[in-house]
């Protein structure tokens, strides 16, 4: 038995030896890169990634995430919470369905999809006189990330409303409690880590996002992804030619601090809601 054991690890073999080659050798690349500066260990890429336009990039990332992230789970939370409440299956059913289809919906078709309608030629823009370029900002974009953003934010909030026990709200309303007493020492207290997981998840989604931000505003708005691909088609300084790589670092250390809030969190919310 002991020796059946020590020997089941033999199976993951193909599957380790899948994510070192997938995850691992990359890695590898990206963190020699980003400490080598003309073929020598230094941490100037580094240093320069946080400086100029490269710092204006990762605050401008860091600040459409932030807003995207919070508007979205605001938005996603209350549009959550009114089809969990709905009698009506069939709408319940339907708006998740949505949500699962629009989550993973991005990139250049996203971005066509709202130009179309509400670039300076667009379908609407016209109707409502939207003035020109509008939609080519910050804001512009941050509207645009929304529309991937509330459905990925009704998918994390749903099974944690559906936790709720009835009997909670009874237990409440018995003891006196009101309708406010129940959301802020009840009802908020549950649902906490899951709206803030679902915050830290939007952030995520929308600090990583390119293809529909380069189709849409290209240098308009600085992005730090946008900053990367500038970088690799050789838009760099002499001397630096490794800044993308200390850019995808430093963007690799924002993801991680992201997964380190986000993870406890799930953790949190299975226990509270089983």
């Amino acid at each position: 038995m002991n020796r059946t054991r020590s020997r089941g690890w033999l199976g993951a073999l193909p599957l380790l030896a899948f994510f070192a080659l997938v995850f691992g050798v990359p890695a590898v690349v990206l963190v020699a890169g980003a400490f080598t500066a003309q073929g020598r260990p230094s941490l100037a890429n580094l240093s320069q990634s946080l400086q100029g336009g490269y710092l204006n990039a990762m605050i401008g990332s860091v600040r459409l995430s932030a807003v995207v992230a919070l508007l979205g789970a605001v938005l996603g939370t209350f549009l959550a919470y009114a089809i969990v409440t709905s009698r009506r299956t069939l709408l319940r059913e339907a708006v998740l369905t949505a949500s699962g289809v629009l989550a993973n919906f991005g990139g250049v078709p996203l971005a066509f999809f709202w130009i179309a309608t509400l670039g300076n030629s667009g379908v609407v823009s016209g109707l409502v006189g939207l003035p020109s370029g509008s939609l080519y900002t910050f804001w512009g974009l941050a509207l645009v990330y929304l529309y991937f953003s509330i459905p990925l934010m009704v998918l994390a909030m749903a099974p944690a409303l559906d936790g709720l026990r009835p009997q909670w709200r009874e237990a409440a309303a018995n003891s006196g409690a009101t309708t406010w007493h129940y959301w802020r020492f009840v009802a908020l207290p549950v649902l906490a880590p899951a709206m803030l997981g679902g915050v830290v998840l939007l952030f995520g989604g929308a600090f990583s996002a390119y293809a529909t931000a380069n189709a849409m505003v290209g240098t308009v708005v600085p992005l730090v992804t946008l900053k990367i691909a500038s970088a690799l088609t050789g838009d760099v300084l002499v001397g630096y030619e490794n800044i993308a790589l200390a850019l995808s670092l430093d963007m690799v250390v924002v993801a991680g601090l992201v997964m380190a809030i986000y993870l406890p969190l799930q953790r949190r919310t299975s226990r509270w809601l089983h």
